[in-house]
C-alpha cells in the first residue's frame, strides 16, 4: 500500500498529459515483466514505455491532435518523419482532414480515446465505450483500426489493460520522454535520449512555441545524440 501511495504522489506532481510514472510502480513488479522489443507483458495487453533495439532510434509520438497546423504536415513530409498521432476524438474529430493529410504523408494514427476521460479507476464499461468507441471513430474516418492506444494522463489500471485487449489493441503504448518548455525531460532512467525512446508531445506549450517549433527543437536534439527518427509501428 505504501508503495502504491507513492507512485499516485508521484503522479500528481506531474502535469500534462505527456506525465505519468513508470508501470512498474503502478502496477507492481510482479504485474509486469520484459518481453520481445522491450514489450512489458502485463495481466492483458502488454505496456510499452521504450522499445528495446540496437537501432539508433527514438520515435516521435503526438497527443491529442488539438494542434492542426499546416506547417506541420510540411515539416512531416520535407523531413520524412515517422510520427504517431495518439488522437482523441472530442478534441480531434472537427479536424479530422487534417490528420488524413498527415496519415497520407506517412503519419500512423492511433487511439487516445474519445474523451480524453482519465481511466483509472473507471467501471469497465466505461473504459471499454471509451477506447472501443475510438477505435470505431478512427476506423469509420480512415478505413484502419488502430493498433496502439494510450491513455490520457499516462494513467491506467488492469481494467484499462482487459478493456483495451477487448477492443483489439495490441499494445499500450506510454513515454520515457516528454517535451516539456521546450526541452525533453525524463520520466526515469538516464537524462538523455537513448536509443529505442519513445517521446511524447503533448498538443500544447505553456511557453507557446508551436508544434513545428517543439518538434524542430527536438530534432537538434535527437541529432546530438546520434540518433535520427525510427517508425514506431515497425518495431511493436
Amino acid at each position: 500500500m505504501r508503495a502504491l501511495t507513492a507512485a499516485v504522489a508521484m503522479a500528481l506532481l506531474l502535469t500534462g498529459c505527456a506525465q505519468s510514472v513508470d508501470p512498474l510502480e503502478r502496477l507492481g513488479r510482479k504485474a509486469v515483466t520484459y518481453g520481445a522489443k522491450g514489450v512489458r507483458s502485463g495481466p492483458a495487453v502488454p505496456v510499452v514505455t521504450r522499445v528495446r533495439t540496437a537501432d539508433k532510434v527514438v520515435f516521435l509520438t503526438y497527443d491529442d491532435g488539438a494542434e492542426r497546423d499546416p506547417r506541420f504536415v510540411r515539416l512531416v513530409r520535407e523531413r520524412r518523419l515517422p510520427v504517431s498521432m495518439f488522437l482523441t476524438d472530442s478534441v480531434a474529430g472537427p479536424g479530422y482532414g487534417h490528420f488524413a493529410r498527415l496519415r497520407s504523408v506517412g503519419a500512423g494514427i492511433q487511439n487516445h480515446t474519445l474523451d480524453h476521460a482519465a481511466l483509472r479507476g473507471l467501471p469497465y464499461a466505461g473504459q471499454r465505450a471509451e477506447i472501443c468507441g475510438q477505435q470505431d471513430k478512427l476506423a469509420a474516418r480512415f478505413g484502419v483500426r488502430p493498433r496502439y492506444f494510450r491513455p490520457p494522463y499516462g494513467t491506467y489500471d488492469t481494467t484499462t489493460l482487459r478493456a483495451a485487449t477487448d477492443c483489439g489493441i495490441g499494445a499500450v503504448v506510454l513515454w520515457r520522454v516528454s517535451m516539456e518548455d521546450g526541452r525533453p525531460a525524463y520520466a526515469s532512467g538516464e537524462h538523455r535520449l537513448l536509443p529505442g525512446d519513445i517521446v511524447s508531445l503533448p498538443s500544447t506549450e505553456a511557453t507557446g512555441l508551436t508544434l513545428v517549433e517543439r518538434t524542430t527543437r527536438l530534432l537538434r536534439e535527437i541529432g546530438k545524440a546520434g540518433l535520427r527518427v525510427g517508425r514506431l509501428e515497425d518495431y511493436l
